[in-house]
Formats: structure tokens, C-alpha cells, sequence
């Protein structure tokens, strides 16, 4: 089973931070015990990563983009589209897709953008609901995971796409300042009104408050973008590959880079997620695979909360129930070339994400062969990344994995 080389890339979404006073100056990633990923950091080649082109949007579409092996300079045309494309809905070269988050807006502030992590239930009854009361030549609306929706807009009549603010970059802000603007902006801002009349005088909706979890208030539109052409991971790197993830966007960057996407029970994109499932799942694939990128989204969730211990508890439950089961069920079994990482930061102080580099540490299960020698880091975490002085761009790391080239590894920012 050892003779072809496999693949694996761990992502634990938003773990990395800032320094905090209350944890003494160090980071969440520092502070949380993290025995599998100081492992691969001290056994491997450990550094920074620009995983955002600078000038970019800081986000999880162009970070995982660079993942992927994907230059967001060249591949990004927003976010929508990506996660159209895995719900299975067919986009035209003239069809525009947005995003749309169930949001809880009390006295005018975004207080919640995820409407208090509304069920997928909860959710599709009421996106059901909006889409029988906006009545609009076009347009349609598609539940997703929690409060992540989708509006497809047939036939978008325009050339430049909507500018919208992600809800959760602005938290505790005046959601008034931060409405769409430019063309089309107008039919969004009146889908955004209508949904609080809706939300508020749905029967369904009010039986599903009862039943199921979520406060929305109202939908906030955002994210949109049309339909990417990627070459195929097949075509850039000879790898046959699958995702394994709670949330859209990450599928979607998968199959449209053609890549399959295992979808595992109990996968909520949140910290009660079923993290042994998708170590599992992982397992379960390598034999055909030669490719697996697994996600984990619930450290960026406690970040945009805020949430110090639950960021703190995410982080180790990423690096104990995935990173572990995963370095201890393949090791015996194949010759692995194992990558994990954030996408980006998601600093507990701003509550959203940002752009700077994050730690990457890759190690190789049969040890490191054709000239290449391992750069460890003490530790897996921002300040012992930067200590090696190794730098690579976040869409160059695939490669450096596959060829093994060590001229992609820079010796400083």
C-alpha cells in the first residue's frame, strides 16, 4: 500500500490569532495543547504562509482557494458561485450567485450573522417561506447548511456584481452603514426588507422558533460572484482527490478543481461536529485517493464569537480528534505526505478574518528523501512558524508537497 505517495491536507479554519493579555501574550494556538501538530511542526518543514494575496479580501474563499493550489488572483470570482456549484445548481455564463446568511439585527446592530448558528431545518423552512413570498422574474433561493443560503440571480443584467460586506465582518456595528451598493443593489436591499416582515409574520416560522435553534430576524445578501473555470487538480498535479467538510464553500472549491466530496453524519460546521467521522471518512478514501483536503470550521465560528475558551477548546479538539486519529490510523498503512494548517486568522479581537500569514507545517510519514531536509519549528503555532524563517505563498504548498521543490520555500517574508 506504501508504494504511491498520498496526500493529506488538514485545515483547521481560523485557528490562527493574535496575542491575548488574558492568556500571558500568547496566542490560542500556543496556549492549547496541541501534541499531534507540534508533532508534524517539530518532525517536518514548518514556517508562514500567505494563504491571501495582499490587496484581497481576506476570506475563507480566497485563503482555501490558495490551498487548493489555486492563485485567488487568477481563479476568485466570488463566493456564491463556489458554493453553487457543490449544491448542484447549474449557473449560466449569465447567472449571478450570492450568498444569503440568516441574521439576528436587534435595534438596528448585527448582533448574530449566523441568527444564533440557526438549524439546517430551522433554515429551510424559512428560506422555503421567502421563496413563495418574493415573487421575482429570476430569482430563486436555495437553503444550504445553517445559515448558509444561496439567491441565484438568472440572467444578471450586469457587468460588475453587487459590492456587499460579509455580515460577520461587522458585528456589533450599525448594519445600516453596510448595505449593498452599486448595481443591483436596490432588489437586494428590498429582499433584505421584505425578509423581516416575512420572518416576523411566517406561521411556519414561528412553529420552527419552537422546535428548532435559531433567532433570525432577518437575510443579509452578500458574497456574490459568477460561475469559476478551474483546471482540474487532475491536470495540475496528476491527484485524484475529495473533500471532507461541513460547509459548501469548501466542497465547492473541490468540485470545481474536480475533486469528490464526502459529506459526513454529523458534520455541523460547529464545535459539537463530528470530528472522528471525518477523520474516519478520511481513512476510508486513501486506498483510491491520492488527494484528501479535510476542513474543520469551528475554530473560526468561536472566532467571529469571540468566544476565547471556545476557540481554545476547538483548536484542541481539531488536533486531538482529527490530526491524531488521522497521523495514528495512516502511519502503518501508507507513505503520507501530511500538510496541516489554518486558511486564515480569525482574531478573537476582531471578531473577523485577517490577512497575515499563517503557520504550516508539512511531514512526511516515511521520512524526507531526495535532498530535501526537514526546517522544524518548536512548536505548531504563529511565533514558532516565524522563528524558521521559512515563508511560501499559500497556492505554492500543493506543489511543494507533490515535486518537492525546495526553491518554493523562501527564507523570509
Amino acid at each position: 500500500m506504501k508504494n504511491k505517495e498520498k496526500y493529506i491536507i488538514l485545515i483547521g479554519d481560523g485557528m490562527a490569532d493574535y496575542p491575548v493579555p488574558s492568556l500571558g501574550g500568547m496566542t490560542p494556538l500556543e496556549y492549547a495543547k496541541t501534541p499531534n501538530m507540534d508533532f508534524i511542526a517539530k518532525n517536518g518543514i514548518a514556517g508562514l504562509s500567505r494563504t491571501v494575496p495582499e490587496g484581497m479580501q481576506p476570506g475563507s474563499d480566497t485563503a482555501n482557494l490558495s490551498i487548493f493550489g489555486y492563485d485567488p488572483r487568477n481563479y476568485y470570482t466570488g463566493r456564491a458561485p463556489l458554493e453553487a456549484i457543490n449544491m448542484g445548481i447549474d449557473l449560466a455564463g449569465s447567472d449571478a450567485a450570492f450568498r444569503v446568511n440568516t441574521v439576528t439585527i436587534k435595534n438596528g446592530i448585527m448582533e448574530d450573522f449566523s441568527a444564533g448558528h440557526i438549524s439546517s431545518e430551522f433554515s429551510k423552512i424559512l428560506i422555503d417561506e421567502i421563496s413563495r413570498a418574493v415573487r421575482i422574474d429570476g430569482i430563486e433561493f436555495y437553503p444550504g447548511v445553517s445559515y448558509r443560503n444561496l439567491m441565484i440571480w438568472r440572467g444578471y443584467p450586469y457587468d460588475e456584481i453587487t459590492v456587499s460586506t460579509p455580515p460577520h465582518d461587522i458585528q456589533g456595528r450599525n448594519a445600516s452603514g453596510y448595505l449593498p451598493s452599486g448595481k443591483g443593489s436596490d432588489l437586494l436591499i428590498s429582499i433584505m426588507d421584505k425578509s423581516k416582515t416575512i420572518i416576523s409574520s411566517s406561521g411556519a416560522v414561528a412553529y420552527a422558533r419552537k422546535k428548532y435553534r435559531g433567532d433570525p430576524e432577518s437575510l443579509w445578501i452578500w458574497g456574490g460572484g459568477k460561475k469559476p473555470a478551474m483546471k482540474p487538480i487532475i491536470e495540475k498535479f496528476g491527484l485524484k482527490g475529495y473533500t471532507i467538510s461541513a460547509v459548501d464553500l469548501i466542497h465547492g472549491i473541490g468540485k470545481a478543481a474536480g475533486m469528490k466530496s464526502l459529506h459526513v453524519d454529523g458534520a455541523t460546521g460547529y464545535l459539537d461536529t463530528n470530528y472522528e467521522g471525518k477523520a474516519d471518512a478520511l481513512v476510508s478514501v486513501l486506498d483510491e485517493a491520492d488527494l484528501v483536503i479535510l476542513h474543520v470550521e469551528s475554530p473560526d465560528e468561536s472566532g467571529h464569537e469571540g468566544d476565547l475558551e471556545h476557540k481554545i477548546k476547538a483548536i484542541e479538539d481539531f488536533d486531538s480528534r482529527v490530526v491524531g486519529r488521522v497521523l495514528q490510523r495512516v502511519a502503518d498503512r501508507w507513505s503520507c505526505t501530511i500538510l496541516v494548517m489554518p486558511d486564515h486568522p480569525t482574531p478573537l479581537s476582531l471578531r473577523t478574518h485577517s490577512g497575515e500569514p499563517v503557520p504550516f507545517a508539512i511531514h512526511k510519514t516515511a521520512g524526507w528523501k531526495g535532498g530535501l531536509k526537514k526546517r522544524p519549528a518548536a512548536a505548531f503555532s504563529e511565533k514558532a512558524a516565524r522563528e524558521t524563517g521559512a515563508f511560501i505563498e499559500g497556492h505554492k504548498l500543493l506543489e511543494f508537497m507533490v515535486k518537492g521543490d525546495s526553491s518554493l520555500i523562501k527564507e523570509a517574508l
